[in-house]
């Protein structure tokens, strides 16, 4: 019997995505194509017109390479351009190649071509007629994911985390949400498996509806996140500890001797980062987001953005992969993908070495990359990407 031969087109659609701006899906399990706008494919072609000059390639920038599992397009940025951030102008050359958006996979090569004193990048499958390979199946079953092999922009472990997790919100905010009153069997402590009761406010009791069963996520306390440079409270994040499911709403229950006597609410809690207890609060599970992790700069100049804390730690330094809150969001033009530069605010000594003691400031340094990902109107979190020294809250953030 002949081996089976099939003929599969390499496809270039997440590259392709992130220099036309599409949406990527969180998950890239649930990416899904989408077609280009004429305004989409009218920046592309501005962006092939002018190419990327040879001073923005890294010095050690290889002429080609192959995907690899594993990669990601910020990793594989970083090895072709000083600012990986600007991938979407190097893969903009690529015109031939971007018809539709769907995903680039390891086994591709990236051609790097640095004619004319500009580097343009192509992307193409080595192997098979026409550089489309050809792949050999022996008669049997294979089975693979296709979102595994998929290259993301991040790694997606990095960020996913946080999308449910870190929440802003208004002072006193959570004091209307409803509330955990009580656990089973008396328990004051609570963890994934066991059963919670609850209830919510007069005017909006906990009640299942038709539909999917209510989820929820459970929060504690409110601390201020306050401006380091100016001392103003920019929102209150919730401390988040895990997420329930409604098994039976708040109910009346009249009594055999009369009058009736309210019936908790009953959730079963299916997910727990910190042990729970009665007085957290309750806020529904908000859809999930199609959103674009297109690193690239701020349209407009940063002014005054610091770093305000670190996410769900005490502590004062940073480490890259950490997230932080920054001070800058919604209102200052901040979105999804921004990219801003982390400066060490120089100190200030007393220069001796004159003969006098003078007061001396020290310039800043810059130290390193954070990517906005998730901004709310006065603050943002962001994903700490590179770093070449130690950052900590109260250092500058910039423009790249």
């Amino acid at each position: 019997m002949k081996t089976p031969r099939f003929r599969i087109p390499a496809c270039h659609g997440l590259l392709a995505a992130l220099a036309l701006g599409l949406p990527a899906a969180a998950s890239y399990a649930q990416a899904q194509p989408h077609s280009i706008t004429a305004q989409q494919r009218a920046t592309a072609e501005r962006i092939a017109q002018s190419g990327v000059p040879l001073a923005e390639l890294a010095p050690s920038a290889p002429d080609e390479y192959t995907v690899k599992r594993g990669d990601t397009l910020w990793d594989v940025a970083r090895l072709l351009l000083r600012n990986p951030w600007r991938w979407p102008e190097l893969w903009g050359m690529n015109l031939q190649d971007i018809r539709n958006p769907h995903l680039i996979y390891p086994g591709q090569m990236l051609h790097l071509d640095k004619s004319d004193g500009r580097a343009r990048l192509s992307v193409y499958s080595p192997k098979g007629a026409g550089g489309i390979p050809t792949v050999k199946l022996s008669p049997r079953v294979r089975e693979e994911s296709v979102a595994g092999m998929a290259l993301p922009a991040l790694k997606p472990h990095l960020i996913e985390p946080f999308l449910d997790e870190p929440i802003v919100v208004e002072q006193n905010a959570l004091d209307s949400a409803p509330r955990i009153v009580a656990g089973n069997d008396g328990r004051v402590l609570l963890s994934r498996g066991d059963r919670a009761y609850a209830r919510g406010p007069a005017d909006a009791p906990l009640v299942d509806r038709p539909g999917p069963v209510p989820q929820y996520r459970i929060f504690r306390n409110a601390t201020p996140l306050v401006d380091p440079g100016t001392g103003e409270v920019l929102g209150y994040e919730a401390q988040y500890l895990g997420k329930a499911r409604l098994r039976r709403s708040e109910s009346i229950e009249t009594q055999t001797q009369g009058g009736a006597s309210q019936v908790a609410a009953a959730l079963d809690i299916v997910g727990a980062r910190e042990e729970i207890r009665a007085g957290d609060r309750l806020l529904p599970e908000p859809s999930r987001q199609l959103l674009s992790y297109v690193p690239h700069a701020p349209q407009r100049p940063i002014e005054g953005g610091r770093i305000v804390s670190v996410y769900g730690n005490a502590v004062q330094f940073v480490a890259q992969y950490q997230v932080v809150a920054i001070n800058k969001g919604l209102l200052d033009g901040i979105e999804s993908g921004n990219v801003l530069a982390i400066v060490k605010n120089g100190g200030t000594i007393v220069d001796r070495t004159g003969g006098t003691h003078e007061t001396l400031k020290l310039p800043g340094e810059r130290i390193g990359l954070l990517m906005v990902f998730r901004p709310f109107d006065r603050v943002s979190y962001a994903l700490v990407l590179e770093i070449n020294d130690t950052p900590s809250t109260g250092d500058l953030l910039v423009n790249p």
